[in-house]
């Protein structure tokens, strides 16, 4: 880009610049801060210039959008073809509520649904299971039995709209309800669209729900996108999440790297499973985190897809250019809001969803200000819905492709986390002698990925208390009397409605018939078979929720993490 001598001759006005421009106005005024830094505390300097990137070379390291290494985006045209989805996270209580906010969504313009599922459903509890009191419809939508996936989506053609799940222990259940769904509505398998989120890796090493231990619950996910692979080839049977990395406390660099790790780790595996990688890559999908730092989020998307595209053609010999294209969704960041006046948390959310488009997301969800304090309210909902509709409409970030490439800054930081990144998945694919999918389970064994975060975390809550980290209205411009929104109330009468439910499906069911369902679970776990094809019969014979999990416990028994202190 620059040869050397126009190089040299930028580093020498550079520092002319510095003692003769910017050294009298610094030793007279002074700097906000001693030090810069990013959120997740990588240094930025003051300025950047060409000899920052001196050694990017645009052809191997940028290209064009829709070209490996893909850095400026996946697809040819970004948003100028059409914009990205826009998917708000939905579901609470009963499934005719959560039915109902999923069409009042799609009225205001939402183009994909996305799925939130309470804790027993998540933790592969039933409704009626002791330890689920209390919980039922308070964090998503309760789901027990294919009845419920009946009343969530009644009125809406699942061959029409793209549907997210996130859920994981118990995912492939949920799959399984989703395609015995489309068989109800008459939709061809091949032709539903949507995604599971269905990570395991990532619940051992952030989110921390599990039902069975790490290789067994490896096991099941490869199952999944074997089958989706042969059976339901439009639907992404994982989205490798780092949103819950980086919820826990990582930085953005550990967020990508243990992310990127996790993806490598079920390609590995399904390979092992005699699979092509060029079948298997593309059903793959991801999931990140944005945060406060906007430059540093955009840096991320584009390392992500950079160090993704040449590890997929250099480490396991992808050919198709859809096996090395990364494509993923983008949540604003759920740990940033704040319970002190939230309604300044609209501009937070703005200001990382600018950044997940400027990265290039395919998908967006935009937290709502109230929830910090509860679910989202409707009015809630509908402001976080119009924050993406106004970039997308108003704020001219959508007609660029990649509008910060080329950036010195943007570039140099691209640069610093690719690098930082990819020095974490070389140590992760030494800790398993060659495999990241071992080295990732050991990992987990040793308790490494938790050392790793709660380090990260534990500076940065010391940055905010100390604070070099501003967190407005929490530890500078505070309130004495704060705002409070009118927010949602899960109706207390909800476990009831849904028990009631429940009851009278276990009542009209053939239990004979879930019996047998659920032997063949067991015999296709016990032979070592692809499980989905009894799940779906099982479900269809309206088994519960519970009575599925708990055949793959008494199979696998359960898991005890080991955990990692640092300090």
């Amino acid at each position: 880009m620059y040869d050397e001598d126009e190089l040299a001759d930028i580093r020498e006005s550079r520092e002319e610049w510095e003692s003769e421009t910017r050294d009298p106005v610094r030793n007279r005024f002074g700097e906000r801060k001693d030090r810069f830094a990013t959120i997740s505390n990588l240094e930025v300097d003051d300025l950047y210039t060409p000899n920052d990137v001196a050694d990017l070379d645009f052809e191997e390291d940028l290209g064009f959008p829709g070209e490996y290494p893909f850095t400026r985006g996946p697809y040819p045209t970004m948003y100028r073809g059409r914009t990205w989805t826009m998917r708000q996270f939905a579901g609470f209580g009963t499934a005719e509520e959560t039915n109902e906010r999923f069409h009042y969504l799609i009225d205001e313009g939402q183009t994909g649904l996305s799925t939130a599922f309470d804790m027993p459903s998540l933790m592969g509890k039933d409704s009626d299971d002791p330890l689920a009191d209390g919980e039922v419809g308070k964090e998503g939508v309760a789901v027990d039995t294919l009845r419920d996936m009946e009343i969530l989506f009644d009125g809406i053609d699942v061959g029409e709209v793209s549907t997210s799940f996130t859920i994981n222990p118990s995912a492939p259940v949920i799959y399984a309800m989703y395609i015995a769904l489309a068989d109800q509505q008459g939709v061809p398998r091949e032709e539903i669209r949507g995604t599971l989120q269905n990570d395991m890796l990532k619940e051992f090493i952030a989110q921390k729900e599990w039902v069975i231990p790490p290789e067994p619950s490896l096991e099941l996910v490869t199952d999944t996108v074997a089958f989706a692979a042969e059976q339901t080839p439009k639907f992404h049977p994982i989205s490798v999440s780092g949103y819950h990395i980086r919820e826990a406390g990582s930085t953005a660099v550990q967020e990508l790297a243990f992310t990127l790790a996790d993806g490598f780790a079920y390609v590995e595996d399904a390979l092992d499973r005699g699979m092509d990688v060029d079948v298997v890559a593309p059903l793959l999908s991801f999931f990140f985190n944005s945060h406060n730092s906007i430059f540093e989020e955009v840096a991320k998307f584009r390392a992500a897809r950079r160090i993704y595209a040449r590890v997929m053609e250099e480490w396991y010999d992808a050919e198709k250019s859809e096996s090395k294209r990364l494509k993923f969704h983008t949540q604003t960041a759920g740990q940033s809001l704040t319970a002190q006046q939230p309604l300044n948390n609209i501009v937070r959310v703005t200001i990382q969803a600018l950044a997940g488009v400027l990265g290039g997301t395919q998908s967006l969800h935009t937290n709502s200000y109230d929830e910090a304090l509860a679910l989202p309210s409707e009015e809630a909902v509908r402001v976080a819905l119009r924050t993406q509709q106004i970039i997308a409409e108003e704020s001219g970030a959508a007609d660029v492709i990649d509008p910060l490439g080329g950036s010195f800054f943007v570039e140099s930081l691209t640069d610093e986390v690719e690098e930082e990144a990819m020095a974490y998945i070389e140590e992760i694919r030494e800790m398993g002698d060659g495999s990241v999918r071992d080295g990732i389970l050991t990992g987990i064994g040793e308790g490494y990925f938790h050392r790793e975060i709660q380090e990260a975390s534990y500076e940065y809550q010391e940055r905010v208390e100390d604070e070099e980290e501003i967190v407005v209205g929490v530890n500078k411009y505070t309130m004495d009397e704060d705002t409070r929104p009118d927010l949602l109330m899960v109706d207390e009468e909800t476990q009831e409605r849904q028990l009631e439910r429940l009851e009278n499906v276990k009542a009209e069911r053939d239990d004979e018939e879930v019996e047998a369902a659920l032997d063949e679970i067991q015999e296709a776990v016990e032979a070592g078979d692809n499980v989905m094809p009894a799940l779906i019969a099982a479900v269809k014979a309206y088994a519960t929720m519970g009575e599925i999990m708990d055949v793959f416990a008494e199979e696998h028994g359960t898991y005890r993490e080991t955990v990692g202190v640092t300090r």
